[in-house]
């Protein structure tokens, strides 16, 4: 790859909470607090959002502000596309997770043929469906939707035909169904999920390292065992969000925190070595929120020390 390319996309209308919008911003502010020019030192790309949504009332109760999800989703996927097509490395910096739809498409889209490995590190599985979820919020419907996985099994919810249409166009984004495999799928630290992603995680045999477990076993045992599961991918998505570290260590500035998760050093471990396996094709960091940041910029702080240092790994294994 020639470059990196930085794409910001501000959007936070999947979330059941405000504040992740700012949540680039914040990640900037750490960089200039940091008196580094990272973000002078890349190209970017800022995607018009669809926030404006978050003041109208809601009619799918089971997939709030679906429609709109599913408007900056496929805008999100035409830029990771465009950014891989002119041989660029996309870093995605988003509000909410329910982007990681857009982004996996985008790579999708870009390399149809090609096989898609990822690597979800998150407090939280995002394996819910409109049909499952108890709240509703699509930044919990990511992976559900690029594995085409409405979980029938467990259908708790009744939806409308207009949310059933959005919901179906966000599994089509690309014309690609599915987009991974459950099997090209691993979790790190996920710890917070309801009954029905528990039962979808167990029916398709997707492997979860729990902190526990990364600790106990160690990092390279895990690492190397989740690039053997992956060995048949022909690319690596990595998504970060930032509740997969511990809020009483690191801070409460995400809209969902989590007790007893990783630290930062653990992340950048995670993410370099799988970087390093040379089949990461783009990396995407989301959630910080500003906004609920009980430490001041504490979360910012962290995603941009975890951002910058994975950045100069990509900068040694990808960029020619």
């Amino acid at each position: 790859m020639d470059k990196i390319r930085i794409i910001k996309n501000r959007s936070d209308i999947g979330a059941g909470t405000r504040g992740s919008d700012l949540g680039i911003d914040a990640i900037e502010i750490a960089a200039i607090n940091a008196d580094s020019d990272y973000f002078n030192r890349y190209d970017y790309y800022d995607l018009e959002t669809e926030n404006e949504v978050v003041y109208e009332k809601q009619n799918a109760p089971f997939a709030k502000r679906i429609s709109k999800v599913l408007t900056v989703c496929t805008r999100l996927s035409e830029a990771v596309k465009l950014s891989l097509s002119e041989n660029e490395f996309p870093v995605v910096l988003s509000g909410d997770h329910s982007s990681a739809l857009g982004t996996i498409s985008g790579i999708k889209t870009a390399f149809p043929e090609k096989r898609l490995g990822v690597v979800w590190i998150d407090a939280h599985a995002d394996i819910h469906s409109p049909y499952t979820t108890p709240s509703g919020n699509v930044h919990g419907m990511p992976l559900a939707a690029a594995l085409a996985d409405d979980n029938l099994d467990r259908k708790i919810n009744d939806l409308k035909l207009d949310t059933d249409k959005a919901w179906e166009g966000l599994k089509n984004i690309g014309g690609i169904i599915p987009k991974v495999l459950h099997s090209d799928l691993v979790y790190f630290g996920v710890r917070d999920t309801e009954e029905p992603e528990e039962y979808a995680i167990e029916k398709n045999n997707v492997k979860n390292y729990r902190v526990d477990e990364v600790r106990f076993r160690g990092m390279d045992i895990c690492i190397n065992e989740t690039l053997e599961k992956l060995r048949d991918c022909d690319l690596i998505y990595i998504s970060f969000d930032v509740d997969s570290m511990d809020c009483d260590l690191i801070s409460k500035g995400t809209g969902t925190p989590v007790s007893k998760g990783f630290d930062q050093k653990e992340i950048k471990e995670i993410i370099n070595k799988v970087i390093e396996s040379g089949k990461v094709a783009c990396l995407e960091v989301v959630e910080v929120n500003p906004c609920l940041d009980n430490k001041g910029n504490v979360m910012a702080e962290t995603a941009f020390d975890v951002l910058n240092d994975f950045t100069k790994t990509i900068e040694k294994i990808n960029i020619k």
